[in-house]
């Protein structure tokens, strides 16, 4: 049988935390453009519903002089 020495453990801890980190970094990336893209559809479709509404809903106000 084989003894597990503190420093096996630590080596072996420090391997998976650095690939947790790399893996997390990856995530967060991509969680970063994923919201930069959804936050510039509504706006897109925020200004483009409201310029179409604004053109649908013009009213025209005549005024005449007695």
């Amino acid at each position: 049988m084989s003894d597990i020495t503190p420093e096996d453990l630590q080596k072996k801890f420090g391997q998976l935390k650095d690939e947790l980190e790399s893996a997390a970094g990856a995530a967060r990336s991509t969680a970063q453009k994923v919201g930069v893209v959804a936050g510039v559809v509504l706006v897109l479709l925020a200004f483009f519903l409201g310029s179409r509404r604004g053109k649908a809903g013009k009213t025209i106000v005549e005024v005449r002089r007695l």
